[in-house]
């Protein structure tokens, strides 16, 4: 018995998709260097414009803190910092695979201008950010002459759980940059790219192609696509909270305890933060944020 399936077949220059049984016949005529694969989707989705300039006003700990009370795994990209002071990033993720080294994985891969690496590059603009996730944390994913492109291109941004080199050429480029560290080494000793626009784990985080990407002194966090309309809603009610607090404790000296931690979805309306956010006029009948109003 012969089951019904559906199955892509990638090779260096078409891709086809087949039906059913035929898959064993189609199989057949693929060059041995081809790949079965059974899959799910790369990309859940893809974030507006709108959105992530709403994404950009907020502070990775919050979008953090969003997550975090629905359940969601952790979503720091661990390791990534900003290679200089001051600089943020939002943007949609382009996503690019680092594989270790081997000579026969380097024969097969598309090589030069077609490289996996700068089918990403081409990808990127603006609203995106790219995100490389390499094999090792001191390995470099580029340096300034692959990234002067990114560049040409105003990129919003590049991230990775690896280093990057020629620090002081990419300073000058401008756009903002978040590794591990920087060093010297050459990248193509170590590792070679394989894949961009594939679901890739950075920094111990799962990135799909289309996630939001942020970034900012803190680090770097990733919203999937599927809920940035839902994590801006918790964050952004969170960090309206935490400046009326900040605001009344610099008005009135005490103890950051009376009204601090919370957690978002359980605040009581009689307890001393409810009854401060009364007279700011935030209540349960317009923010999510109290006990028995939390909406996902």
């Amino acid at each position: 018995r012969v089951l019904a399936v559906n199955l892509e077949f990638h090779t260096k220059s078409n891709m086809m998709l087949v039906r059913g049984a035929s898959w064993r016949a189609a199989a057949a005529t693929l060059p041995r260097s081809s790949r079965l694969l059974a899959t799910g989707p790369a990309s859940g989705g893809t974030v507006s414009d709108e959105m992530l300039d709403k994404l950009c006003t907020l502070s990775t700990q919050s979008l953090i803190d969003g997550l975090w009370v629905m359940g969601w795994p952790g979503a720091h990209i661990a390791g990534a910092r900003p290679l200089a002071p001051g600089q943020k990033c939002a943007g949609r993720a382009v996503t690019l695979q680092f594989v270790p080294q081997r000579p026969d994985i380097q024969a097969d891969k598309p090589g030069a201008g077609n490289s996996p690496e700068y089918e990403a590059f081409e990808l990127c603009g603006p609203r995106e950010v790219l995100v490389m996730a390499s094999v090792g944390p001191w390995e470099s994913v580029g340096g300034d002459i692959k990234f002067l492109r990114l560049k040409q291109l105003a990129i919003g941004g590049l991230v990775t759980d690896g280093s990057v080199r020629d620090t002081d050429e990419l300073l000058n480029y401008g756009f903002p940059v978040f590794s591990y560290s920087t060093t010297p080494r050459q990248g193509p000793a170590a590792m070679q790219p394989w894949a961009a626009q594939t679901l890739i784990n950075c920094g111990g985080v799962s990135v799909r192609p289309g996630d939001a990407v942020v970034g900012d002194q803190d680090g770097v966090v990733v919203v999937p696509a599927k809920v940035a309309d839902k994590v801006y809603s918790i964050a952004h009610g969170r960090e309206v909270i935490e400046e009326i607090v900040k605001e009344e404790l610099t008005a009135n000296p005490g103890p950051p305890g009376t009204y601090y931690p919370f957690m978002s979805g359980k605040i009581k309306v009689d307890s001393p933060l409810g009854k401060l956010l009364a007279t700011k006029g935030i209540t349960p009948a317009n923010s999510n944020q109290f006990e028995g109003t939390a909406d996902w």
